[in-house]
């Protein structure tokens, strides 16, 4: 792929992994589980629960829908603030990624020189890397914790993973993906600038080099010279005795 192909896929990896990431932020059901339905009875109840990283709901079969919110900030689960805080810092470090990177694309015209371009894409794909990392990072540790639960037999309801966890490790990979795309593009054209350096310097080598045999042709022509001026002078010094022998 050239580099203003590779540029685009990255554009397009980080803006979806940027989507699905700020989207699982906002989706509810991030951990599942279902209770009731069993002893044969007429009429079956099932009450559902599940969980977000804002409120905590049930909902029966009767479609009775309960839900509580989380209070203040310092009162919610250490783990539920970890990921909170881990999600919205990839979300921002995305954000900042998109416009570096979006300043030092090929098909921009902004940025200044090339140089800079190249400078801000790489600042660019850093940030994206990061953010995909931090949001992995963030839902690695909620799934953590529901497994911990899930296994510990002091806990009676199981719950599961939910979806939102799940579109947040594809948005996660995506970013990555991007930022890698864009890290690979800038060593495209950072190879492509040695190439013509190092095309350039053996051409001012020879250029000197076929200068240098002009001088020596030069000094090659001093025993000519003096050749004739001795000559001359040999010429000279005849003419001057015969004039005296006259």
């Amino acid at each position: 792929m050239e580099v203003r192909e590779t540029q685009i896929w990255g554009f397009i990896l980080t803006v979806l992994g940027w989507i699905f990431i700020a989207c699982s932020l906002a989706m509810e059901g991030w951990k599942v589980a279902a209770a009731g339905g069993q002893g044969g009875s007429s009429v079956v109840y099932i009450t559902w629960y599940w969980s977000s990283l804002w409120r905590t709901c049930t909902t029966s079969s009767n479609a009775v829908f309960n839900c509580y919110d989380f209070p203040m900030l310092w009162s919610v689960e250490h783990n539920v603030q970890i990921v909170r805080g881990l999600l919205m810092g990839g979300v921002a470090i995305g954000i900042l990624g998109f416009i570096l990177s979006l300043v030092g694309m090929e098909c921009t015209y902004i940025g200044g020189k090339e140089k800079e371009k190249n400078r801000a894409i790489f600042i660019g794909s850093l940030c994206h890397t990061s953010s995909g990392l931090l949001a992995a990072a963030g839902y690695a540790v909620y799934a953590r914790n529901i497994t911990a639960e899930f296994f510990n037999p002091s806990f009676e309801l199981k719950f599961d993973l939910g979806t939102p966890l799940f579109v947040g490790w594809a948005g996660s990979i995506f970013q990555f993906s991007g930022g890698l795309l864009y890290m690979i593009s800038v060593y495209k054209l950072w190879s492509l600038d040695r190439r013509t350096i190092e095309d350039t310097v053996p051409a001012e080598e020879a250029v000197a080099l076929h200068s240098i045999p002009t001088n020596i042709s030069n000094y090659s022509d001093l025993p000519s010279k003096v050749s004739t001026e001795s000559e001359l002078s040999l010429k000279s010094s005849s003419t001057l005795s015969s004039v005296s022998h006259k």
